[in-house]
């Protein structure tokens, strides 16, 4: 089916992968204690994502922030200590980031995430950036599409979260269920099934970061979809469009004029499809909604280094309108 690597688990990592093992098999969590995974960008999402992966057990995890700890960091960053306010957040979480899983290989890298060469992001097998600016969004990806490398890219503002998926061309091993018939019907029977689960090989191709900012979610068609289904995905624009004028994301402590520069923004990027009301649950990261954008980022790494289950395709929106998670296809092959 999907290739093994060769890497063994030892005696004392069966015991504690254990419940992993049974769930998706020995053939994957070999290939996730394999995995090398870079997360940048240490708010509470990227705690979220650094405790997901390093609790399933994957070979090493690095955590790159240039920032320092602050007060807002308590809405949602467990990680780090409140006393470490001042500290890198990265080298603040890395003590309680080993605890969770002293077995796993873990890094703090303070340096800037632009300051990071093409050729540093083809160490790792996958590279997760949270919070970063459109240009650097755009420059990883294509470091790790050149190199082969699982992308991805999430955010939250306040109650809105967004993840995108770029694995490139990507297979996987899904679990199909049918009724397999074991005897035919006879004149004083009824036929007789049972629920065969036979693993299916399958592939999937991802266009790259590129396609996400290309999409023109006011063409007349996609509107209508997302009016339908979420208002996420033109929140997430605004908002990106922020972070990259800005070169911040809006801040509680500035409310009122971060609250009238996004209405401009509003305007000039979705008119008519995003209510005022909307911005008021922007500012900083809100705990639950980490937790679940954070929940489904790291279970995507999971199912992308295992090879085991559908992969989302390949962007997921939280919408707090509708208190739901949509997937939409961006510039997917049909």
């Amino acid at each position: 089916m999907v290739e093994s690597n060769g890497v063994q688990l030892t005696e004392q990592e069966a015991e504690l992968y254990d419940r992993q093992i049974r769930l998706w098999g020995l053939d994957s969590q070999k290939r996730i204690r394999a995995a090398r995974v870079l997360i940048a960008g240490l708010n509470g999402l990227g705690a979220e994502i650094a405790k997901n992966v390093i609790l399933a057990g994957v070979k090493s995890v690095t955590l790159l922030d240039d920032r320092k700890v602050t007060e807002e960091d308590f809405c949602s960053q467990f990680l780090a200590p409140q006393s470490a306010v001042g500290n890198n957040r990265a080298e603040a979480s890395l003590t309680r980031a080993q605890n969770l899983n002293p077995m796993v290989e873990l890094k703090a890298d303070t340096d800037t995430l632009a300051s990071k060469p093409d050729e540093f992001f083809k160490d790792f097998d996958v590279v997760c950036l949270i919070g970063a600016p459109t240009a650097q969004y755009l420059r990883v990806d294509k470091a790790c599409r050149e190199a082969n490398v699982k992308f991805f890219a999430s955010d939250v503002w306040g109650m809105f979260g967004t993840v995108f998926v770029d694995l490139q061309e990507h297979e996987f091993v899904e679990d199909v269920y049918q009724h397999k018939v074991i005897s035919k019907a006879t004149k004083t029977e009824k036929e007789k099934t049972e629920y065969v689960c036979t693993p299916t090989k399958r592939q999937f191709k991802y266009p790259s970061y590129q396609a996400l900012v290309d999409f023109d979610f006011r063409a007349p068609a996609n509107a209508r979809s997302l009016k339908r289904n979420s208002l996420a995905l033109p929140m997430m624009r605004v908002l990106q469009k922020f972070r990259d004028e800005e070169q911040r994301d809006p801040a509680y402590g500035k409310r009122e004029e971060d609250y009238k520069k996004l209405l401009e923004l509003r305007d000039a990027e979705a008119p008519g499809m995003i209510p005022d009301s909307s911005f008021g649950q922007v500012f900083a990261q809100i705990a639950p909604v980490t937790a679940i954008v954070g929940g489904a980022v790291g279970h995507e790494i999971i199912k992308a280094v295992s090879k085991k289950e559908t992969p989302h395709k390949n962007l997921v929106l939280f919408d707090p309108e509708q208190c739901t998670a949509t997937i939409v296809e961006v510039g997917c092959e049909k």
